[in-house]
């Protein structure tokens, strides 16, 4: 199991490996928050809880806004694993069928690798698209395609505890914690 590791502020930062989280808290700059209590790590003279959840002592800067690089990770999972023309999900996907990057301006016509300009696309409606503008295609998106926000971005890919999910409800709602859950 990992560990959310928040900042002063509570705010979810990201998950460690508890080692890194025990480290921390040795060192005085983190505390834990929640435990797993199951678990513990022992020394000849220490026992310190297995950490779910650790806050950092010190408030630790971070942007809210920051451009993170297109990958098929994050475009997937921004688009919830759906074609983003048909609306199939990757799990209705069959044989050698599967999930693509698609350009809306393919950038054999100057389209660039952007969050506003790629979507999830099932293999078989990307080679129907192939060079030509959804419209030329005859296709409508189901989504006008946007960078994913930060919370997006950095949880959705994440699978969080229900100690782990409070943290991340308390400081970006229940609408975020839904997203990162998946529904």
């Amino acid at each position: 199991m990992s560990c959310l590791a928040l900042n002063a502020s509570f705010e979810p930062l990201t998950i460690v490996p508890p080692r890194r989280a025990v480290r921390l808290v040795l060192d005085g700059k983190a505390e834990i928050l929640e435990e797993d209590g199951q678990r513990s790590f022992r020394s000849e003279n220490r026992c310190i809880p297995w950490p779910a959840v650790i806050r950092l002592v010190r408030y630790v800067h971070v942007p809210h806004r920051f451009r993170r690089q297109v990958t098929n990770t994050f475009l997937f999972a921004r688009d919830d694993y759906t074609c983003q023309y048909c609306g199939r999900h990757r799990n209705e996907l069959r044989g050698r069928q599967f999930l693509t990057r698609d350009h809306i301006l393919p950038v054999s016509r100057g389209g660039e690798n952007r969050w506003d300009n790629v979507v999830t696309s099932c293999s078989p409606c990307n080679n129907r698209k192939g060079g030509r503008l959804p419209g030329e295609a005859g296709m409508r998106l189901r989504s006008e395609p946007s960078e994913p926000n930060y919370v997006h971005l950095v949880w959705v890919v994440r699978r969080v505890t229900d100690s782990q999910a409070k943290y991340i409800r308390m400081f970006y709602g229940q609408d975020a914690l839904e997203t990162v859950r998946g529904g």
